[in-house]
């Protein structure tokens, strides 16, 4: 089998809650998305996604997306995308970096793999553990008494557990921990994930603020060094994210006792394949996670399921339903929210069709 053509949309996926909010200020009304299909020359072909949360959270962002695809595009011509080590192999050869770009392709040529052996994703990432897998809600920064309104508003949905968008000023966090976690019960669990917002010095006040307060703290600060200092400075169950981006910073991270739980984008590793290897390995070292990516749709959350099922109950902190925070489908077949939870398709790859009537016309076609 070979990779004989790859065609991209660009879809905007709008959000239920007008925009998203964290800290620094930015917010993200419009989610600007990449949709990919890969065609080969037995007739299989499968899709995938990656949608960057703006060009402000992470070294990536929507455009990039597109004119790397178009970069990398002509050297998979020809490869076998059911290869995937010697897939990414190639990918790395031909473009240095950008694992973002990547993502998508790779998510597509699992989906190929999957329908080839007939096969959901889940199955081939392990197999599905148990019927469905806890999710999490992000709460958008807002004022304590809102944020308070929104979480219980989830809860009555179902949701049990909740990402709490801080770092932003300490004495508003620390009231927006204290005021949520009034309306928290036995059984849930409270993330205050900063986003890097928060200095040294701010991180310390807020934590110690807290300390009587049953809550996650979430990636504090820019620097690993700074999180580092903080996360042997309190007592919180403590979460990395946006400074882990690679293999070698898990075991970094691991070695230095720096964290509890790990977050693992999809897109930000490069793809089911390399966010595959990271989820194996945090096993391996006892490290829980949150198994998501930086945003996206339909075909985005039909990937984290699939990687989420397929992770033993012990070790999945969580995962995202981001296609329940937008207005616009973009796939049959793509799974659903259920009392704040998920269940992974069962059929053969990642179970979705895109909807083609929404794509619109493409924005490129290689091959």
């Amino acid at each position: 089998m070979k990779i004989s053509k790859i065609t991209a949309w660009q879809v905007d996926l709008p959000l239920h809650e007008g925009d998203y909010k964290w800290s620094g200020g930015k917010s993200v009304a419009v989610f600007d998305s990449t949709v990919v299909r890969i065609e080969t020359d037995s007739g299989i072909h499968g899709a995938g996604e990656v949608c960057p949360l703006g060009p402000v959270y992470l070294p990536s962002y929507a455009g990039g997306v597109r004119a790397g695809i178009l970069e990398l595009g002509p050297h998979l011509l020809g490869e076998n995308p059911l290869h995937l080590d010697q897939l990414n192999k190639t990918m790395d050869s031909a473009m240095k970096g950008h694992p973002y770009v990547k993502s998508a392709i790779d998510m597509a040529c699992w989906d190929i793999l999957g329908k080839a052996a007939g096969l959901p994703v889940s199955s081939l990432l392990g197999g599905a553990y148990g019927e469905d897998f806890v999710l999490y809600r992000a709460i958008s920064q807002e004022s304590p008494e809102a944020m308070a309104e929104n979480v219980a508003s989830y809860k009555s949905e179902g949701y049990r557990r909740f990402q709490l968008k801080v770092g932003g000023d300490p004495d508003l966090d620390i009231e927006r921990i204290h005021q949520v976690a009034a309306r928290l019960g036995p059984g849930d669990k409270l993330v205050a994930d900063a986003n890097t917002g928060w200095l040294k010095h701010e991180a310390m006040r807020v934590v110690r603020a807290v300390s009587d307060v049953d809550v996650y703290i979430e990636q504090p600060c820019l620097r690993y060094e700074d999180c580092l200092s903080i996360r042997r400075n309190v007592t919180h169950p403590f979460i990395l994210d946006e400074v882990i981006d690679g293999i070698p910073e898990i075991l970094r991270a691991s070695h230095d006792l720096a964290m509890d739980v790990v977050n693992i984008k999809i897109s930000k590793f490069g793809g089911l394949t390399r966010a595959r290897q990271a989820r194996d390995l945090c096993m391996s070292l006892g490290v829980a996670m949150t198994l998501e990516d930086t945003w996206g749709g339909d075909i985005v959350t039909a990937a984290i399921s699939h990687l989420a099922h397929s992770t033993p109950e012990e070790f999945l902190f969580s995962a995202t339903d981001f296609n329940s925070y937008v207005t616009k489908p973009i796939a049959h077949g793509a799974p659903q929210r259920k009392d704040g939870r998920m269940a992974s398709s069962a059929d053969p790859g990642l179970g979705i069709d895109p909807i083609m009537e929404v794509l619109g016309d493409p924005v490129l076609e290689i091959g």
